[in-house]
């Protein structure tokens, strides 16, 4: 069995879910590894990582707008403030979601479903520099 591992940053315009799934892919495809499994993994506590459908950009708007209903930037609600109102429900928005996925990897491709692409999701309303790990496992 080989391990190969890398940490890539990814800057995030602010809020909402960002495509990774290009570079992820290109980084598999340039590894000794052709079959095993792929770990991605979010260094951050107020962003995460999801699996989703990458063809209809309303399926992307949709979640977004979802979260932003589901948990509320409303200061009255959290004791944690000090980082400002968007902080408290990014840390939930991370919790409800994931901070590490598992992909199969097959002739050195992600052996992602027709219509899947693997997305960083930005809780936060500013700018930031996210660093996700990429773990690569196989033969």
């Amino acid at each position: 069995m080989r391990q190969a591992q890398q940490t890539i940053t990814v800057r995030t315009p602010g809020q909402g879910l960002q495509e990774v799934t290009a570079e992820i892919a290109g980084w598999v495809a340039g590894q000794d590894i052709a079959s095993g499994l792929l770990t991605v993994f979010c260094q951050h506590t107020s962003a995460s990582l999801t699996i989703q459908e990458n063809a209809d950009p309303d399926v992307k708007a949709d979640i977004e707008t979802f979260f932003k209903r589901l948990v509320s930037e409303d200061p009255a609600l959290y004791r944690h403030t000090i980082e400002g109102p968007d902080d408290m429900p990014a840390h939930i928005r991370a919790a409800l979601t994931a901070v590490s996925l598992s992909v199969p990897v097959s002739g050195r491709q992600l052996a992602l479903g027709t219509w899947q692409g693997i997305y960083l999701f930005e809780h936060r309303r500013g700018s930031h520099q996210r660093r996700l790990v990429l773990h690569l496992a196989g033969t």
